[in-house]
């Protein structure tokens, strides 16, 4: 007779393995108040297919870091349905929360400063807007993989000197407006200390600035330059940016796009507005 179920045996007990400690360890996912509001990713460009999809991908991440924000993209100006997604803008939607009584907590998905985002935003005083996601490290991190994955810097940090990356100087090029470029030199500080070589950062806003800084590479010994998008991509046309790096006969990387550490800047800095420490960030 069997005797794998005998009352005399008890059953083995899972023992809950302890939570991990050190710097590597998974922050806690912070609770919500109750009824917090809603958090509006405020996208500096047009509605399009490129620009939803975009910041359809950063709200997907946010999702899946913390499953209770209601998260949603606006936009400059408002588009037709992409499908399921309604593609609603920023002013329209503002407008409709106020009514409402339920003002969000607004993110600009963008590194710096938008003359075009803050007109729009301006008129809406009683909703809570929070910084830019920059500068930050991560976003140097960020750009530091784009040009990694074109073949313009090495993928991790620690230089060689047997090994030469293709890229001996980097145009670090945003967008936005005077105050975008002061706070895209602190970033391009940041991505020269990972890379080892000179980074300028320039306005794309401008064609002199983008000479400017490409000529200031070279005539400080620069071979191969290259071009680093300091953008999320939709606040400056793909075709524009190409125009860009053949004007100045530089090879360039892609924008950050929706990396995954955008997500986690876009949600500290609405956890923050909260009043909710974001760990790491």
């Amino acid at each position: 007779m069997s005797t794998a179920a005998t009352p005399s045996t008890p059953l083995p007990v899972r023992t809950p393995s302890a939570r991990a400690k050190g710097r590597h360890r998974r922050p806690e996912r912070p609770e919500l108040p109750e009824g917090a509001p809603a958090l509006l990713l405020a996208v500096p460009a047009p509605a399009s297919t490129e620009a939803r999809q975009l910041a359809e991908e950063i709200a997907t991440l946010i999702r899946l870091e913390h499953p209770g924000i209601e998260v949603s993209p606006a936009y400059l100006t408002a588009g037709e349905d992409d499908g399921p997604y309604t593609c609603r803008g920023l002013a329209d939607v503002l407008t409709a929360s106020l009514e409402a009584g339920t003002p969000p907590i607004v993110v600009p998905l963008s590194p710096g400063p938008f003359t075009e985002l803050d007109a729009v935003l301006a008129p809406f005083e009683g909703v809570t807007l929070t910084d830019t996601l920059g500068p930050h490290p991560l976003l140097a991190e960020a750009v530091h993989v784009r040009l990694s994955e074109a073949g313009l810097a090495r993928a991790d940090r620690a230089r060689l000197f047997a090994i030469n990356t293709s890229a001996d100087g980097i145009v670090l090029a945003g967008a936005g407006g005077p105050e975008a470029l002061e706070l895209a030199e602190v970033t391009a500080v940041l991505l020269a200390a990972r890379l080892a070589v000179p980074v300028v950062a320039a306005s794309l806003d401008s064609a002199e600035s983008i000479a400017a800084a490409v000529t200031h590479l070279r005539d400080t010994g620069c071979v191969q330059p290259a071009l680093a998008p300091y953008l999320l991509g939709p606040e400056v046309p793909a075709d524009a940016l190409k125009a860009v790096a053949e004007a100045i006969d530089c090879a360039t990387a892609e924008p950050i796009g929706a990396y995954a550490s955008v997500a986690r800047l876009a949600l500290g800095l609405y956890l923050r507005a909260l009043g909710i420490p974001a760990e790491g960030l």
